[in-house]
Order: structure tokens, then C-alpha cells, then sequence
């Protein structure tokens, strides 16, 4: 039976991963994510038998998920941008060693240490891989606590899947922030071996060898194009985005995440004032949902992406809309969050611009 709850997001978030039947948590603390370690450490063990561990650091507990996911169990780890940096070494072994795991970036500016507050800078360390060669995460960018919540137990199911590991990309707003959620029933913790998994039963099966070193340049390259073709095959099937009033808008707004929500009451006050104004959500920031805005450019006139970034995101609406419409930026960094007043005023500088071109 589900569970209405008044619940902060990171914990909403880690409350997920209990019920998503998760068997362990390693990680770190740091601001402003700090509150999923604690409450796992204070809620997990106690109730499902779930391990939770407190790394001596960001790059010992992304090793600690890589050991762990090779048993073929449902582990995580959860961390802030710049501790996300420290982990990306891992990430790409884990990748190249296609063993499932769950990632959850909660966003602060930067670069550097930047500040605490919210931002979506980590966008292309994301999407485009942080870490070294040529490897890909599923990444989900919720927009609200309730689709942090269902994140969690989608990227668990897309982890195992596609044995590959999945990043939720969500932002220090979203984490702190509360709101209602609807919290599903208690997934069990699963004991099911896995064919690939190292299970330490070597008399009762063949042994399986988990690695991401391979010194022949022919198997590495082998292992690469295997990695390519999964990579298409998700790009076919896991594609997920929202729109709103697209179908006749002069204007779309593109947003992820928090700004998609902000972009939400810029567009109600747009349409105040006469002006037809769409909203395009990618959900799924790889796969990205190019064929779908290209396809909407054919029928508008302008587009506006929001981000909490210098315009990162940005280039991946201009690869999709391949130069069919025109394309304008509102950007803001440091952890400032956009107003819906100052969309509105950009949209309105654009939409005097359209209406002088007609």
C-alpha cells in the first residue's frame, strides 16, 4: 500500500532507496547531501538489513560500489558536485565492467568548492562522462521530491537492465526543500545470483572475472563497440520527456529539473499576456530526446533554454533543433536560482522580436 508523507528531498530520496530493497550505501559526507547518509545510517540496517557505510572518502566509496556491484547486489552511493569529481576514475571502471549501480549527484555551484547552493553545472560532467573514455551513464534529472523518490526505484531497475551504472542529477534546492510524496510499498531485498556476478561459490558454477583492464588493444577495442551498440539500444528505448502546451506555442521553454519547474509560472505569466509559450522537459538527459525537439522546431518559431549554468544543456537543444528555429539562452550561476520574472522578461524581449520579423 503506498504513503502520503510531508517529506524533505534527500531524505524522500534515501527513505527510496530502503523500500527499493537497496542492500548497500557507501559514501560521504557533504553539503548539501549530507542528510542521505545520515538518514540511512539511522533508518536502514534496522529495518531491512541494509549495509551503510561511511567511506574515509568520495574515491573510497565509489570502489567500495564497484566491489559491491560485482556480487550483483543493489548498492549506491550518493555525494555533492565536487565529491562527484573525485569519484569519476571509478565510475568509468564500473562502466566498462557494466555492473549496475545507482550514482545521485546533488548539485552545488562551482567550479572549485564553489558555494552550497543549487546549480546544474554538472550537466556535461554527466551526460558526457566525467571520467576517461568513451563510456555513458543513464542519467535522470528529476523535477520534483515525488519523481526523486521515483527515480530511485526506476534507476535501480534501468541499472539492472542494461547493466550499466544510472546517475540522478538533482540540485541542493531539491534536496533541501519539502514537499508531499507518495511512497511506495517495500520492495524485498532480492538474493537472486546473476550469471556475471562474483559470488565466491566457485565449486557450484564457473568463475566470473570482473575487470576493466584489458592490455590487447583488439579486446579493448571489442569491449568499446559492445559498449557503443548497448548505448544505441538505450537511446531506441529509454528516452523520457514532458511537454506542455508545445503544439502551438511561438516559444518553448527547455528546462531540466528545478528551472522546468520555475519555467512552469514564467510561462502562466507569459500567457497573461498573449504570448503562446511551450514547455519542453527532458527527463532523461542520456538518453537525450533529440528527435522529439527537432520535430517541435518545425513548428515554432523560437526557442529559450533556462539552466542553472553558463549554457551546458544549451548545446544539445541546438544539436537537436539542427538550426530549424532560432535558439536564445537565460542562464544563471554561482547557485543563483532564475526568477519566473525574469523568463517572463526575457521571453517578452523575445517575442517583440518575433512579432517585428513577421
Amino acid at each position: 500500500m503506498k504513503e502520503l508523507k510531508l517529506m524533505k528531498g534527500n531524505e524522500a530520496l534515501a527513505e527510496a532507496v530502503i523500500r527499493a530493497g537497496c542492500d548497500a550505501y557507501f559514501g560521504y559526507p557533504i553539503t548539501p547531501q549530507s542528510e542521505v547518509l545520515e538518514y540511512l545510517s539511522k533508518e536502514a540496517h534496522a529495518r531491512t538489513g541494509m549495509v551503510v557505510l561511511q567511506a574515509e572518502s568520495e574515491i573510497a566509496s565509489i570502489n567500495m560500489v564497484y566491489g559491491a556491484a560485482g556480487t550483483g547486489k543493489k548498492v549506491m552511493t550518493s555525494s555533492s558536485s565536487p565529491g562527484i569529481s573525485l569519484m569519476q576514475e571509478g565510475i568509468s571502471y564500473i562502466a566498462c565492467a557494466e555492473l549496475p549501480c545507482l550514482i545521485v549527484n546533488v548539485v552545488r555551484a562551482g567550479p572549485g568548492l564553489g558555494t552550497i547552493q543549487p546549480a546544474q553545472s554538472d550537466y556535461f560532467q554527466a551526460v558526457k562522462g566525467g571520467g576517461h573514455g568513451d563510456y555513458k551513464l543513464i542519467v535522470l534529472a528529476p523535477a520534483t521530491i515525488q519523481e526523486m523518490v521515483d527515480h530511485v526505484k526506476l534507476g535501480f531497475e534501468l541499472a539492472f537492465k542494461w547493466r550499466n551504472p544510472i546517475m540522478i542529477l538533482t540540485d541542493g534546492a531539491l534536496g533541501q526543500m519539502m514537499e508531499k510524496v507518495e511512497l511506495f510499498p517495500q520492495i524485498p531485498r532480492s538474493f537472486e545470483i546473476f550469471e556475471w556476478a562474483t559470488t565466491g561459490k566457485r565449486k557450484e558454477r564457473e568463475r566470473s572475472i570482473i575487470t576493466s583492464l584489458h592490455i590487447q588493444p583488439e579486446k579493448m577495442e571489442e569491449i568499446n563497440i559492445h559498449l557503443q551498440n548497448k548505448y544505441r539500444a538505450i537511446e531506441k528505448e529509454e528516452i523520457r520527456y514532458e511537454m506542455r502546451d508545445c503544439e502551438d506555442a511561438d516559444i518553448i521553454l527547455v528546462a531540466f529539473g528545478l528551472t522546468a519547474r520555475i519555467c512552469r509560472k514564467a510561462a502562466e505569466l507569459a500567457k497573461e499576456k498573449g504570448i503562446k509559450v511551450g514547455i519542453f522537459r527532458p527527463i532523461t538527459l542520456f538518453p537525450y530526446p533529440y528527435e522529439v525537439l527537432n520535430k517541435l522546431a518545425g513548428n515554432t518559431k523560437m526557442f529559450l533554454t533556462v539552466e542553472m549554468n553558463a549554457g551546458q544543456m544549451l548545446e544539445d537543444v541546438k544539436l537537436a533543433i539542427n538550426g530549424k528555429a532560432d535558439v536564445e539562452f537565460l542562464g544563471r550561476m554561482g547557485g543563483i536560482i532564475p526568477t519566473p520574472e525574469e523568463i517572463l522578461l526575457k521571453l517578452e524581449e523575445i517575442n517583440q522580436g518575433v512579432l517585428q520579423n513577421e
